[in-house]
């Protein structure tokens, strides 16, 4: 994740505004290149003054908005199709067509609003409404809803969290910052790992104790 953003800051510090449109706009029509990624980064600069926060959020949602209908229309005209078709990641963009379309049928505003969050859905959330015959202009006001969302969610965040994080380089060095985010992932991984442990044996407990009484009956 790390490198991604150092890689796209290069290419937004460049580019700019432009970019930074073009690359959510074309996440979200379906092409895998990393829309968030570069709204992250973005927000990052606006928070050291390089860019303008209300800008980034703007250009952002309406990115994702003009993307998702592109995407929509591709979905209309030729979703399965492309989606089924042999070739490159034939396998994920079949998993995506089975694991997507019946929960799309089943929840397609929610999906259209709630998929601008989620990964891999938000690269074909649009395909599958259209793939699915949602109605366009329910498809239209739910993506609008999400698009402006995500785009004020994820920018604010990022540009608050940008700020923190410079003021933490002032306070205490780059190393401490290292050092705190070092320690903060460490204690993350032992946690899971520790409840994984315990879940394991509360889990083997489970099995065991049917099996004792079996013996203990026969």
């Amino acid at each position: 994740m790390l490198a991604a953003i150092l890689n796209v800051e290069h290419w937004i510090r460049a580019a700019g505004y432009p970019l930074l449109f073009l690359i959510v706009m074309a996440e979200s029509s379906g092409l895998p290149v990393p829309g968030e990624t570069a709204l992250i980064t973005a927000s990052i600069l606006a928070s050291r003054g390089k860019l303008q926060i209300e800008l980034v959020i703007v250009l952002a949602a309406v990115a994702a908005i003009v993307g998702d209908n592109i995407g929509y229309l591709i979905g209309r005209k030729g979703g399965r199709w492309a989606l089924e078709r042999p070739g490159r990641f034939h396998r994920q963009r079949r998993q995506v067509l089975e694991t997507g379309e019946p929960f799309f049928e089943r929840h397609g505003p929610k999906a259209v609003f709630f998929g601008r969050f989620i990964l891999g859905l938000r690269v074909w959330a649009s395909w599958l409404a259209g793939a699915t015959r949602m109605p366009w202009r329910s498809f239209l006001l739910w993506n609008a809803l999400g698009g402006i969302c995500w785009a004020t969610v994820i920018g604010l965040l990022s540009y608050y969290l940008g700020h923190a994080a410079g003021d933490a380089v002032k306070t205490f060095g780059l190393y401490g910052l290292a050092a705190a985010v070092l320690a903060i992932v460490t204690a993350v991984v032992a946690h899971r790992r520790h409840r994984r442990g315990q879940e394991r044996k509360r889990s083997e407990h489970t099995t065991a104790e049917p099996a004792a009484h079996r013996s203990a009956d026969e």
